[in-house]
């Protein structure tokens, strides 16, 4: 037994990511360093409220905001940053909640820039509130959105930015005139690093998801003015324990190895060299559309993307020559072992390259090469 893998003593399948960093697939794998540094702290306790505290510490000072706290992941960033403006540092509100009788507990979001996760805005009590609808909102609209139980107005920062909204700076402006506070939702805007920063500072409280920089897939965090960040610490599993909070946030455990990990990640993420990932992941691509060139009824594109990986590959197929569809290959692939997964996009296979190693890279360019010729 001792010989066996992992996943295979449980019938698991292995899986090699050409699709990218998803919860489907337990997100990024950890570097060395980063899992090194979380083996080191699995063996020592401390105490979490001085790791949480010294390692938002640590956070903050990157990303040159007042304070940052690592949490469960992106969602709980969210769900936690909405209690914390709902129930501040009262004790009384923290252990009511998700009951908001009493309180401001409405989120107004432009309904065109509502997306799949603004639901964890919601898991502590809040309600969200449209501003504008599909066509787009206007200062107008989002100003009359903000109502006397508005607590905050939240803003989902990914681009290509849209103009028929309220722009994030404007957004921001506004609620902060209105007397409410400004979220940000930036879960994966982490490169070029001027702009991780400047997404950061962008709000009162701006939450991300951690697995994009090479953290545990569990992890995240939320940075922003410090009374807040506070605010939200009140709200978390560690604050349970401490003065009869009952805190919300006790479901949203985080262990010290996994903050240590953020923060390994995130020191790694900020001294790279960018250029040199970049390149290895062009010479995954370069090996990809190697093994196709010659491949009736198949062409191969690299097209940009503003995202922290610079480009993702479309394979593009004439289905009356190579007789199958890109759904058609995408299951073809995942029924293999190991299993593959792609993506499938207007007919297009596409392909990232940042989650294979280069022999992981080799191994899919003659599968695809098997598969499609």
């Amino acid at each position: 037994m001792n010989n066996i893998g992992v996943y295979e003593r449980l019938g698991v399948r292995r899986i090699i990511n050409a699709w990218g960093v998803s919860t489907e697939l337990g997100g990024w794998a950890q570097t060395e360093n980063v899992t090194k540094a979380m083996e080191e702290a699995n063996r020592s306790p401390v105490e979490m409220r001085e790791l949480l505290q010294k390692s938002g510490d640590f956070i903050a000072d990157l990303l040159g905001v007042e304070a940052a706290f690592v949490t469960s992941g992106a969602a709980a960033a969210q769900a936690l940053s909405v209690a914390a403006c709902m129930a501040g540092n009262d004790p009384d509100r923290i252990a009511q909640l998700p009951d908001t009788t009493g309180m401001k507990n409405e989120v107004v979001i432009q309904k065109r820039n509502r997306y799949m996760f603004d639901r964890c805005y919601t898991l502590t009590g809040a309600t969200l509130v449209d501003a504008g609808d599909d066509e787009g909102t206007s200062e107008d609209d989002l100003d009359a959105a903000i109502g006397p139980n508005t607590v905050a107005v939240a803003y989902y920062i990914q681009p290509p930015f849209d103009d028929a909204i309220v722009s994030l700076e404007d957004t921001v402006a506004l609620a902060r005139s209105r007397g409410v506070t400004a979220l940000g939702d930036a879960c994966s805007q982490i490169y070029p690093l001027d702009y991780f920063r400047k997404c950061a500072q962008s709000a009162d409280l701006v939450t991300f998801g951690a697995k994009y920089i090479g953290a545990p897939h569990s992890a995240g965090f939320v940075c922003g003015k410090r009374d807040l960040v506070d605010a939200v610490s009140a709200q978390s599993f560690v604050a349970y324990h401490y003065d009869g909070g009952k805190a919300i946030g006790r479901a949203m455990k985080i262990d010290r190895h996994e903050i240590i990990g953020v923060v390994t990640a995130m020191e790694d993420w900020f001294t790279m060299d960018h250029e040199e990932r970049f390149l290895e992941y062009d010479s995954r691509f370069a090996a990809i559309d190697d093994a196709l060139r010659d491949v009736d009824g198949v062409s191969t594109r690299l097209v940009d993307i503003p995202y922290y990986i610079p480009q993702v590959m479309y394979i593009d197929l004439d289905e009356s020559v190579v007789g199958k569809t890109a759904d058609e290959v995408c299951a073809e692939l995942d029924a293999g072992a190991p299993r593959i997964w792609v993506g499938s996009v207007d007919g297009s296979l596409t392909v990232v390259t940042n989650c294979m190693t280069d022999e992981e890279t080799a191994f899919v360019s003659e599968r695809l090469r098997d598969v499609l010729g």
